[in-house]
């Protein structure tokens, strides 16, 4: 077994190893704006769900050399965001979003996606989505590294509003039909996993 101490490791030989060890990982494919007005698109794939009473997500967006990105500070500027799961059709185009732009550019010109309004928040979403999550800001959390600097904002973000495609959503049931969504899920590097073979596993009573 191969053992290594983390706190002797470099911030990037830790990120190589943690984001090639805790695989898959959806993606979160987030719009905000800005207080000028400006539309902001970009994937994160440290992003989970933290709860479901209430419906809560996390998404860690972290620093470029201490500076907050623009989906952080949009989030903290006017509290919305609005949150999509990307899938194997929405996979090219959000990757395009993913360039280093100004605060002033708006990522999704780049793309052939489709801008679509929301129901509950200001911020708008993407059409092409599949599923996408309205959300506002429940938490702000600054995490700082070993010299007390600010490296990573993790933002907790409570659902308030769910849109599900016809073709992806069992309504009767209320079930995701993960085979017809076809998720994307973030591996190490330039690397992506397409939905796969499952197996079931029964929980012991």
């Amino acid at each position: 077994m191969i053992r290594m101490d983390a706190n002797e490791l470099s911030p990037q030989d830790n990120y190589k190893f943690l984001s090639g060890a805790i695989i898959p990982r959806p993606i979160a494919f987030v719009t905000t704006v800005s207080e000028n007005g400006v539309l902001n698109a970009a994937p994160f794939s440290f992003f989970n769900v933290v709860s479901s009473q209430p419906p809560i997500v996390s998404i860690a967006i972290q620093r470029d050399n201490g500076q907050m990105k623009d989906t952080a500070r949009n989030i903290l500027e006017t509290g919305e965001l609005v949150i999509h799961i990307v899938d194997e059709d929405l996979t090219a185009e959000m990757n395009k979003t993913a360039a280093r732009l100004t605060p002033e550019e708006n990522e999704l010109d780049a793309t052939s996606l489709t801008v679509i309004p929301s129901e509950k928040v200001a911020v708008p979403g993407v059409k092409e989505g599949k599923i996408r999550m309205e959300a506002k800001l429940f938490q702000h959390i600054p995490i700082s590294n070993d010299e007390g600097n600010p490296v990573t904002d993790l933002i907790l973000a409570r659902v308030v509003f769910y849109h599900a495609d016809a073709s992806v959503f069992d309504v009767e049931k209320q079930y995701v039909l993960t085979d017809k969504l076809k998720p994307v899920a973030r591996l190490a590097g330039n690397n992506y996993a397409k939905w796969g073979e499952t197996f079931v596993v029964e929980r012991p009573k």
